[in-house]
């Protein structure tokens, strides 16, 4: 997918050529082919050759991946995942970074708030 949202819309060659590892090219169409059915990608066909596109906008990719993530590894529980990307690895998280994680619990909290509020006057 991060292939596709990258180039817009490429072969399974094209796709192949830009991945790590070094895939086969019946792995990349079989991968290609999974991700159209469940909705992710659609394809042209031009000739004999099928142009792949992606039908979902990367942040719905992103956030569904995360949540997948999130659901699998971690028990549906934000908190662990936060925990897990700050626990050991912590060092590699700069000042910036951190603010900016300051900065978004602070904002979800208000909007939270801000939902409770409109919630109670109703």
């Amino acid at each position: 997918m991060d292939v596709l949202y990258r180039i817009g819309r490429g072969t399974a060659t094209e796709v192949m050529e830009r991945l790590d590892g070094a895939p086969g090219y019946s792995t990349v169409r079989t991968q290609l082919g999974v991700l159209e059915r469940k909705g992710h990608v659609k394809h042209e066909q031009k000739g004999l050759t099928y142009v792949y596109m992606p039908t979902v906008p990367r942040h719905s990719a992103r956030r569904s991946a995360l949540k997948h993530l999130v659901d699998t590894f971690f028990d549906g529980s934000t908190s662990k995942a936060v925990a897990a990307l700050l626990g050991g690895e912590a060092a590699r998280v700069s000042d910036e970074e951190l603010a900016r994680i300051e900065a978004l619990v602070k904002h979800v909290r208000a909007e939270e708030a801000a939902k409770s509020a409109r919630s109670e006057r109703r």
